[in-house]
Order: C-alpha cells, then sequence, then structure tokens
C-alpha cells in the first residue's frame, strides 16, 4: 500500500500526552495471582520488556489503568482499563478477586472497575499475566493455555489494534471488539469516532463520527476489502476472517524488529497505521480517509466518485443525476435516478462495471452457493433488486451471490479492475449503450449481460 504521512501535530499531541504517564516504581514481575497487587505507582512489565501495565494520570488529576510500550522512547498508551471509570481518589491498586474479577480500587478500598466475569471457572492458580503481545490475559489455573484463558483486555480494545487483535465480532460469544478514539490527546475517555465492523450481508469496516457514517473500508469480496486497495505489505500479514462463529480483521508483522499499531486518532479523524523502527519516531504507513472520494456516499445512490476527474461525482450508466442544479454545484449527495425505468421482467437486462469499489453491502443479500448465473436470474425474478456480483472472488474464482435490493452506495472508480458488478438495467438501456459504443466507455467490459 501507498505509504502517507500525516502531520507531525499529531504524532507530537500524542507524544506530549504520554509522557505524563507511568512514573514510577517497576514490579519484577509480569503478573498477579490472587495473594499479589500492585499498587500506585507499581507496574507489570511484560518479560520480553516490551509493554508495561500500571496507573497513569494524565493533567486534569484522574487517574487511570492502562498498557503502553516500554521499550520505545514515547511509551505510548495502546489499551485504558478504565476509560469510563477513572480513578478520583487516588492512589490505586488492582487485584484480582475470587471469583475472577480484575479489580481497580481506590484508597477507601472501593471498587472503582471490575472486568467481566470470566468465562472459566477461576482455580487457585489463576494469574493475570502481561504478555510480549500486549495482551492482559487472565488465566483461570495459571497454565496460559487457549483452554485456560478467562479473560483478556484484547477483547477489549480501545483505541488501539495490537498485532493478534480482532476488529469485529464473535457471534458465538456476544463480543464486540470496536476502536473508539480517545476524547482528547490528555482524555482517554471515549470520544467522537468509532471504527467497527457493521454486520449483514458482506462484512465491511466503518468509520462513524457519532452515529454519522463518515468512512467505509468498502465490502470483502473474500480476496480483500473492496475499498482498501493494495493491502499488502512485505511487513504486514492482514487478514479477514468470515464465518458463522465470527467475523473480523486482524494483521501480523513479519519483522519482529518491526513495533505496529492501528490507531482510531481523535486529533484526526483518521484510522491510522503507525510503525516504529529503530530510534522512532512514529511513523504514519498510512491513513484512511485519504481523499474526498473516501468519504461515505460522496456521489449519493447509483453514482460513483472518480479522484481523477472533476467533478468527482458521475452518474453509472444508465442514471442521470437526480438534481441537475445540485450537481452543477459539486454536490452529488443527492445522488442519480434511473433514465428509464425497469419493467421488472424480461424487458430488463444486466450492464457490468468493473473497477469499482463495492456499493455497501451491509443489507445485501448473500447466497453462499448459488452460481453467478443463477444469481442473475435470481435477481430478474426480483423486481427490487437493483444489481447482483459475485460474493467471494478469491483464488480468480467466482463464488456464491450477492444480490442489492436497495440503492447502490458509496462507489469510486480505481484505475485496476476489482470485480464484475452486474447493474439492473431496462433491456432498452443496455441496446442504447451498445449503439452508442459504450463499450469502450473507461467503466465497462467489452460484452453487456
Amino acid at each position: 500500500m501507498r505509504a502517507t504521512r500525516a502531520p507531525m501535530c499529531r504524532v507530537l499531541l500524542l507524544v506530549a500526552a504520554a509522557c505524563c504517564f507511568f512514573s514510577g516504581s517497576v514490579a519484577a514481575t509480569d503478573s498477579i495471582d490472587l495473594a499479589a497487587s500492585i499498587t500506585g505507582n507499581q507496574t507489570l512489565v511484560s518479560a520480553g520488556g516490551i509493554f508495561e501495565l500500571g496507573f497513569f494520570s494524565p493533567p486534569g488529576g484522574r487517574t487511570y489503568l492502562g498498557i503502553r510500550y516500554a521499550g520505545i522512547a514515547d511509551r505510548t498508551v495502546v489499551w485504558v482499563a478504565n476509560r469510563n471509570d477513572p480513578l478520583i481518589s487516588a492512589p490505586g491498586a488492582l487485584r484480582l478477586s475470587p471469583d475472577g474479577r480484575l479489580l481497580i480500587l481506590d484508597r477507601q478500598n472501593s471498587t472503582v472497575w471490575s472486568s467481566p466475569a470470566p468465562t472459566r471457572r477461576i482455580t487457585a492458580g489463576a494469574v493475570a499475566r502481561l504478555g510480549d503481545d500486549g495482551n492482559f490475559l487472565l488465566s483461570s489455573d495459571g497454565s496460559g493455555s487457549p483452554q485456560s484463558v478467562a479473560w483478556q483486555s484484547f477483547d477489549y480494545p480501545t483505541d488501539t489494534l495490537l498485532p493478534g487483535m480482532k476488529l469485529g465480532m464473535d457471534f458465538k460469544r456476544r463480543l464486540t471488539r470496536n476502536l473508539t478514539s480517545w476524547n482528547s490527546p490528555n482524555d482517554p475517555s471515549p470520544g467522537q469516532y468509532t471504527f467497527k465492523l457493521v454486520p449483514g450481508g458482506l462484512p465491511e469496516f466503518f468509520l462513524f463520527q457519532g452515529p454519522k457514517k463518515i468512512y467505509a473500508s468498502g465490502p470483502f469480496n473474500g480476496a480483500g476489502l473492496t475499498g482498501v486497495p493494495n493491502l499488502m505489505s512485505k511487513d504486514f500479514i492482514f487478514k479477514v476472517v468470515n464465518s458463522p462463529d465470527e467475523t473480523y480483521y486482524s494483521y501480523a508483522i513479519t519483522d519482529p524488529k518491526l513495533r505496529s499499531r492501528f490507531l482510531m486518532d481523535g486529533t484526526a479523524g483518521l484510522v491510522q497505521r503507525y510503525v516504529w523502527t529503530n530510534n522512532g519516531p512514529w511513523s504514519s504507513f498510512w491513513y484512511y480517509p485519504t481523499d474526498p472520494c473516501d468519504t461515505y456516499g460522496k456521489c449519493g445512490a447509483f453514482g460513483y466518485c472518480d479522484i481523477t476527474q472533476a467533478p468527482l461525482c458521475t452518474c453509472l450508466p444508465g442514471f442521470e443525476p437526480r438534481s441537475t442544479e445540485q450537481w452543477n454545484l459539486r454536490d452529488g449527495t443527492g445522488g442519480c435516478v434511473r433514465t428509464t425505468n425497469l419493467s421488472c421482467g424480461a424487458g430488463d437486462g444486466f450492464w457490468p462495471v468493473n473497477r469499482m469499489k463495492l456499493p455497501e453491502a451491509t443489507n445485501a443479500t448473500v447466497h453462499a452457493d448459488m452460481t453467478l448465473d443463477q444469481c442473475r436470474q435470481l435477481c430478474l425474478a426480483n423486481c427490487s433488486c437493483r444489481a447482483y456480483s459475485a460474493a467471494n472472488v478469491s483464488g480468480g474464482i467466482n463464488r456464491g451471490c450477492v444480490i442489492w435490493g436497495v440503492d447502490l452506495m458509496d462507489m469510486r472508480q480505481y484505475p485496476a479492475v476489482v470485480q464484475d458488478v452486474f447493474i439492473r438495467l431496462a433491456q432498452s438501456e443496455v441496446d442504447a449503450l451498445i449503439a452508442a459504443g459504450s463499450t469502450s466507455h473507461h467503466l465497462l467490459k467489452l460484452s453487456p449481460y
């Protein structure tokens, strides 16, 4: 993926905030058990010295329990336990209760925050350990085995996704993993930006500002997220898993010397990937949204955005601007309408576009075992069907079917082919496109369907 850099002021804000954190003594351990605790300025340090857990107090007098990098200069905070329940009466203490909950206590010994109930039966050997991956994991018997995991911080991200963490949903466990920005560089309480999976149809991740969608990753088509082209790097392995039990995005690092974090940056309103090499500082590897065409719904229903064109918005073949006046003012959010109504039957046909971010598909219907021809027939038989495509194109093979019964939203054009999306049009429109020589159109394939 093309490397990009965020303005350095954003990085400096985060560094300045982090410098206020974690001043104090270091405990000679990476864990606590039922008989141990950390208090005040004591910290836990992972075995390899990569991460540290302890209390910190940004300007403002409130205290939080967090995890930060221990082995790099700016000691960036990557997780906060009690971001909704700050400690007012310091010093604080962290201990493990007999029933397996992690507790944050104030100086009056009152519970300020507790972790969710453990998912395993707790034994006398239970241990909560901070790992070199940045995960604070409660093992019911102290073994650390996957079968003993009773609670882990990786299941409750704050604003940062570390390698090995999951962003998405575990449907079996009813667990949702989102990234929500800090309220400000000195306030880790939840801010206005959230990056999360929206389930339904094809998997897709959205950036919200409050309740408003402002960016979408594009649906996952088995090969990648169609709004994040060229998601590849020799130093990273990116993965999207979509199964009946869970749907999530995660990543791994192939270079053990590299440090990386994926951040929901509330200062910039961006999702950003940072990397740290040698002596730093943090460098922005990429960020989204990157340009006006990444704005969710930039060109409205049945419109698409092309960053190389002026104006940016164009209607799909067979459509025209809903409001010419609005369109002339370079506002495409009103979208496009058909130039010829559908007949809902044999009088309809399809026209393929193939260099597009797929339309939002959270409200689309997916048929995993259907062929593309069966998909076409099903779309024709459904008067509300607007378009269809293969649900999975991994390995260059079309598998399954996705049918849009809603208006096509959030499309943009790319230089390279993504996959065929078959737009339903009146057959007279298809014939007119052929007659007008539209087979040479930069969006279109050489033959209609």
